[in-house]
């Protein structure tokens, strides 16, 4: 029995390449986001390093929602909302964390 992707032809072949190649890259870049967030948390080069994790955090985001929850092929009303809808749970967890760092 042959594997099945023996069977496809160099065309399916392209469109697959094609079609994986966003999702991959996406993968790749939360990735080496991850890392560079990890690394100045772990090493702690300057006293302000949050501002940039807060920067690459941010980017993050951006990432995913443009791209995994493909918001820019959406009307301009949709791209409002899930910006809201990331921003409103921004802001329930930065109250959550002010409440367990007060106490």
């Amino acid at each position: 029995m042959r594997p099945p992707r023996a069977t496809l032809n160099a065309d399916d072949r392209a469109l697959i390449r094609k079609r994986l190649r966003t999702p991959v890259l996406t993968f790749l870049a939360l990735l080496a986001l991850l890392a560079v967030n990890v690394t100045l948390g772990a090493t702690l080069p300057f006293a302000q390093v949050w501002i940039v994790e807060l920067a690459v955090v941010a980017v993050m985001v951006a990432l995913i929602l443009l791209v995994s929850m493909e918001v820019m092929h959406e009307p301009p009303l949709i791209r409002l909302f899930s910006g809201l809808g990331f921003f409103w749970v921004a802001i329930l967890v930065g109250m959550t964390l002010t409440d367990y760092l007060a106490r």
